[in-house]
């Protein structure tokens, strides 16, 4: 089987030549840059900066020679901004604040404040207020609240300002999606896009790290207090950005067609490591009709399948995410409270894919010995592999200063399940 191939078998629920494997395919499963590096070093690969090109959460580009050496079956093809609002182009280089040479886009824009904490800006504007903040002993950025103060009475309220991020997609937008993916296509990978416009709530873009001076509420905080108090707000900011995002939608298809395998719809978080942000109740009410009409446009015009990324211990949402129609759940947090692999794989396994779940990433992975690594791996490609419906990859992404032995253990315990190896 090709990679594309091999990854579509899974996602229909039949059993492929061997488990596909994903790193770098998402911002939500890719690697922090100080791994990447340390792996190109272990494999004896071209020794130069990494590229962090998701700067949000400091990922490192895996180029080409790594990708196959990985043995990735995914190739992403998103829309060109980052979550700061700039592109991807123009690299320089940067030193980060633990001491690594890295590149940059030629946007990103940073002030270092005495003390060592490093601020980014949005569009890479420095006269804007600053959206996002190292500290100096941090490895990625956190999001700054830019909210200005919301009216006493809420009827005062305006959709329209947390509705200013959503606009028709121009020409040059999916001229540039397409090109990506048709050259991942021709690699016989398989396709996965994000091109925004559908994150629902998605709780790292509400902030609005991309725009200088965001309007409505942008206050974490207050956004979920909102969806508590201001549910018809919130139900009106959702009905009208899934009114966009359909027509934004067909054009990408009209583009690309069904070479793009999958659709990333959003990372909003409903999951905490032993209960929930809301009940059921409020899923189904708020979120689910809007969920359910996007998944019901891609499965009655594409044949893409929708991914959505859901952390934390979520055993009454698969069934709802289900019923709204997703078809990949990430990143299956077997760690979280009633999250049990073997009762996932049981219970779901035949009407959802696992993409991930296959490593913990907050002991083992970072603390555990390699063949505490190894055998972990294994067991979730045993108990997950089975007939399909599962793409190897760890729980989230890969965390900074993650040792490069216990990588390595991990792949090679997943092609040594594979047989590749």
């Amino acid at each position: 089987m090709t990679s594309r191939e091999r990854v579509e078998a899974s996602l229909n629920h039949t059993q492929p030549d061997r488990i596909p494997i994903d790193f770098d395919g998402t911002a939500v499963t890719g690697m922090h840059v100080s791994v990447v590096e340390e792996l190109r070093r272990h494999y004896g690969l071209e020794d130069h900066p990494v590229k962090i090109h998701e700067p949000f959460q400091c990922l490192g580009y895996v180029e080409e020679d790594l990708q196959e050496v990985l043995g990735v079956d995914i190739s992403p093809a998103n829309g060109p901004n980052t979550f700061f609002g700039f592109e991807g182009t123009d690299w320089k280089e940067w030193r980060t604040p633990w001491g690594q040479d890295v590149l940059v886009p030629g946007k990103f824009n940073t002030t270092t404040t005495p003390e060592g904490d490093v601020y980014i800006y949005p569009e890479g504007d420095l006269d804007a207020p600053a959206s996002g903040h190292m500290p100096s002993s941090g490895y990625f950025f956190d999001a700054v609240v830019r909210q200005d103060p919301l009216p006493e009475d809420d009827a005062d309220l305006n959709v329209e300002d947390n509705l200013e991020e959503f606009k028709p997609f121009d020409d040059d937008l999916v001229a540039g999606v397409k090109a990506r993916v048709d050259a991942e296509y021709a690699r016989d990978r398989f396709v996965i896009t994000n091109v925004g416009g559908t994150g629902l709530g998605d709780i790292a873009l509400v902030p609005a790290l991309f725009m200088k001076h965001p309007k409505g509420i942008r206050d974490i905080t207050e956004w979920y207090v909102s969806t508590a108090l201001r549910p018809d707000y919130v139900n009106e900011i959702f009905a009208r950005q899934v009114d966009i995002a359909i027509p934004n939608l067909k054009k990408i298809h009209d583009a690309c067609g069904d070479r793009i395998g999958a659709l990333f719809i959003c990372g909003t978080d409903f999951g905490t490591q032993d209960s929930t942000f809301c009940s059921p109740e409020t899923y189904r009410n708020l979120y689910h009709p809007h969920y359910k009409k996007l998944n019901d446009w891609v499965h009655s015009h594409t044949g893409w399948k929708t991914f959505k990324h859901c952390c934390g211990s979520i055993p009454a949402f698969i069934p709802l995410f289900i019923e709204s129609g997703f078809d990949i759940i990430n990143p299956v947090q077997t760690s979280a409270k009633g999250m049990d692999p073997e009762w996932l794989k049981s219970e779901f396994g035949k009407d959802i894919t696992f993409w991930g779940g296959g490593m913990e990433t907050q002991k083992i992975l970072p603390f555990g010995t390699p063949q505490e690594v190894r055998e972990e791996a294994l067991r979730k490609c045993e108990i997950f592999g089975r007939d399909g419906g599962f793409v190897f990859n760890t729980i989230h992404n890969v965390q900074a200063k993650t040792p490069a032995e216990n990588v390595v253990a991990m792949i090679d315990a997943v092609h040594e399940f594979n047989g590749t190896r």
